[in-house]
This record gives C-alpha cells, structure tokens and sequence, in this order.
C-alpha cells in the first residue's frame, strides 16, 4: 500500500498495546507490511493531571480531546481509545469505525479475594463514582479513597499499603499480561459501559480509510457498545454518574442489563431488556423508564 496511515494514542503502557493490537490488526487483515501502521504517541489532558478525579477536571474528554484535535487536523489518521473513555457525543467530523473484539468485561479486586472478604472499613483506592457507588451498595463499611495513575501505579499503591484494595478492568490487566486479582462476578458488580472493548475513530469523510477499518471490525462487540452508549446518552450521565450497564448479543438480539446508583450507593435502581441488536431506542427509553422510577438522590446525578 502506497498509503502510511498515523494512529494516535495515549502514551500509558496500555493504551500503546491497545495501539499495536490495532495496528497488527489491519496490518494482517490487508496483508500489508510491518509498519504500514504507524503508531504517533500524544500526551492527553487526562495523562497529565494525576491528583484531582477526573470527574472534577472535566471528565472523559480529558483523554480524547488531544487526540481528536490531532484527527481532525490531519496529524493522524485515525485514533485508538478505550470505549469506556470516549463521550456518548463525538466531535462533528469524526465517529467510531470499528471495535475490536470484546474482552473480559468484569473487573478485578486486588488485595482480597472478595468484596465480601475485605476487611471491615477497609480502604478502597479508586477515582470511578461507579465502583465506589457499588462498593458502597455492598459494603457500606467500605472506604473509598481517590486513586488514579496507570495500572503499575495503582498496583503499586496496594503493595505499599497507601490503600487496603483497588479494582482494575480484567481487560486492561489481560492485555497487559498480567494475571492478578479477583474476578468480581457480574451479578456482584456490572461494569462501566463499554468496558472491555476498544474502539478505533476516523474522519468521517475519509471514505477509503473506514473501508479497511470495517474488515476489523467485530460486529457483536460494535452492537453491544452502540445499545450501552445509547443508553448513557439518553441518561444525560457523565463521569460524575455511577451507572452500569452490559450488553451480551445473543443471536439476532441483545440482552442488557443497567444499573444507577447513589453516589455513596445507599439507593439503586435496576433494570434489563432484550431487543433487536440494531435497535437503540429501546436501550434509551429503558434509560428514561429508570429515570423515572428512580429516587431523588439518583435522578440529581443526571442532566436529561
């Protein structure tokens, strides 16, 4: 191929393996050289500011605003992000392409092997309103303390005993190559939306480009995201919003399940629904229906 096609990416460890895994992706499926890919390491807002929540810094797009900047000024040609980071809205011009294939979609606890085995009013190190609200939910004794930083960072906090546990997304710790802590179940605690996948973003109007993107790209995994960021969207939630959500594809259909919390999980709404894979509108009105029937201290979280 004539064409040396840019990705942009975080610099972290796993954003740059996430970025390899894409490029070897297309590489192989198009049977082009080694290189072909090449991987442009940009320094985000998000990788910079390590001692604030995100939530208070402004939120997800603190780690895809640097890299759309870079998109849609042609420095790139196309952008690796982990789905869960990624605003429900993309910026005019751009859009996701293509998923990989899903990974483990739980989370993992480091430093017991339960939530229920933590000891009691142990200190839990996380920046997610999520896991805190869930923890909470179960463990109302639980402490949750801000914690953010990369995966070796974090792992090191729970080594050193600055926190009794924290919880990390199995797929990062798996494309990692690291093999350590507790898988929580999903009946124990649902994951963020979009946990697991990896989403790889393009202009909008570089036809050529989303054409070799669409032979990468994992159909179940793309349907799955699309019903979860749907339902986030209709929320109005951001990273201020402790909210879970799993789509699973069975056959022509999706089945999903959602949750939204309190913020300190003292109060909690559920819900689950089948649906046609490609259908959106139901994963939005079962936002809006638990809205509705939520509590005020959950409804107070979202903007619709």
């Amino acid at each position: 191929m004539e064409r040396r096609l840019k990705l942009g990416t975080r610099g972290s460890p796993l954003a740059l393996v996430q970025a390899r895994m894409v490029a070897a992706a297309l590489e192989a499926a198009h049977g082009w050289a080694d290189g072909t890919v090449e991987i442009v390491t940009l320094k985000t807002s998000g990788d910079r500011i390590q001692d604030r929540p995100l939530a208070e810094i402004g939120g997800k797009a603190l780690w895809t605003k640097e890299l759309d900047r870079a998109l849609l000024a042609g420095e790139t040609d196309l952008s690796v992000h982990s789905m869960k980071d990624v605003e429900s809205v993309r910026p005019d011009g751009l859009g996701i392409a293509a998923m990989l294939e899903r990974a483990d979609t739980r989370d993992r606890l480091i430093g017991a092997d339960s939530v229920a085995a933590l000891p009691e009013g142990a200190r839990i190190g996380t920046s997610s309103p999520r896991r805190a609200a869930q923890l909470g939910s179960l463990r109302p004794d639980l402490l949750a303390q801000t914690l953010r930083g990369n995966v070796a960072t974090r792992l090191a906090k729970v080594e050193e005993k600055a926190v009794d546990a924290t919880l990390l997304a199995a797929a990062g710790l798996e494309r990692l190559g690291m093999d350590v802590g507790a898988p929580v179940p999903h009946d124990v605690m649902l994951p963020a939306p979009a946990q697991g996948a990896i989403g790889i973003d393009a202009r909008s109007d570089d036809a050529e480009l989303r054409d070799w993107l669409a032979a990468i790209d994992h159909r179940d995994t793309h349907n799955a995201v699309l019903a979860e960021r749907a339902f986030v969207l209709a929320l109005g939630g951001d990273c201020h919003s402790p909210v879970a959500a799993l789509a699973t594809v069975e056959g022509d259909e999706i089945v999903m399940r959602a949750e939204l919390y309190a913020a300190d999980g003292s109060e909690k709404v559920s819900d689950e629904a089948r649906f046609a894979r490609d259908d959106r509108e139901t994963p939005a009105a079962m936002a809006r229906t638990m809205l509705d029937r939520a509590p005020q201290s959950i409804r107070t979280l979202f903007s619709t």
